[in-house]
């Protein structure tokens, strides 16, 4: 069948009807937003003949997997196109430089204590090397940023998040901290070595990438929020660049400048790693996404 079935006076009418665009009241944006994700969905039916069973199975997955969403949605790359428009939309704007933006992924906190110093995030125990890092966090010109908060969150040695890990195992925000700077926007932490994990086994997100045949593994990495008075909050974080899956993660989370290699020696490895945020320019600049997020 031919696409152009879809512009067929009975589909058009349909689409009309279907996303209000025929109808009062209303958002009108999220009329027009619903009319061509829907037209697009049918094209795509059409194009490459989808019958009723294969149809249903999808929406059998998408039924199924919804717990995974926000692992499914990083994991076909649309968590890191919406980087790459932000971006290009920057660019447009002519706004350049500073660290990198990358994917946030789903495993955020809110409510992670607030500390000061040279901070431990690791609370429980756990047999692996210790990381330490340390920074500064600059300005477009090299300037320190003061009252800087920095959010940072990562994985257990087993590639666990504490609030999401299947064994039950880890006290409330063990490896999660709101780091509070000084004037002189140095940071410092140490914790537990991160390892890389692999989306859960046997879940959808598993079985879509299995059907695209990709794997579904992420390198070790840490994240960051980072939020400062008068500064563009930034979200972003490192791979480390000695991970097999660095350049091969897939979440598309990897990006150049965000891959320090850590030196390692013995049992710590260091990464030095300073963070550059752009000016703000409006107030929304300085405040998070209104994406859903847990909420110990």
């Amino acid at each position: 069948m031919n696409t152009d079935f879809v512009n067929s006076q009975a589909i058009q009418e349909l689409l009309d009807r279907a996303s209000g665009a025929d109808a009062e009241g209303g958002d009108t944006r999220l009329k027009a937003i619903t009319r061509d994700l829907l037209e697009a969905i049918m094209t795509v039916i059409v194009k490459y003949d989808v019958d009723e069973s294969e149809f249903w199975n999808a929406i059998g997955f998408f039924q199924k997997g919804v717990g995974e969403f926000g692992l499914i949605v990083p994991g076909v790359g649309l968590e890191h196109f919406m980087d790459l428009v932000m971006d290009a939309r920057d660019t447009e704007a002519g706004l350049t430089g500073g660290t990198p933006r990358t994917i946030e992924g789903p495993l955020y906190v809110e409510g992670a204590p607030l500390v000061e110093g040279d901070v431990d995030l690791s609370t429980d125990p756990d047999d692996t090397d210790t990381l330490y890092m340390t920074g500064e966090v600059k300005g477009p010109d090299g300037e320190a940023v003061t009252n800087a908060i920095l959010h940072v969150w990562h994985a257990n040695s087993k590639g666990f998040y504490s609030h999401f890990d299947p064994t039950g195992a880890q006290t409330p925000f063990n490896n999660r901290r709101r780091i509070k700077l000084g004037t002189d926007g140095r940071y410092a932490f140490h914790s537990k070595m991160p390892s890389g994990y692999s989306v859960p086994p046997q879940g959808a997100t598993e079985r879509l990438m299995h059907a695209l045949g990709r794997h579904g593994n992420r390198p070790a990495h840490v994240h960051f929020f980072i939020e400062a008075p008068g500064y563009r909050t930034l979200t972003t974080q490192i791979n480390f660049g000695d991970d097999p899956f660095a350049k091969d993660d897939f979440a598309f989370g990897t990006r150049e400048g965000l891959l320090p290699v850590p030196n390692r020696q013995g049992s710590s490895a260091v990464i030095a790693f300073d963070f550059y945020l752009q000016r703000a320019h409006a107030a929304r600049d300085e405040a998070f996404s209104s994406r859903v997020r847990t909420n110990a």
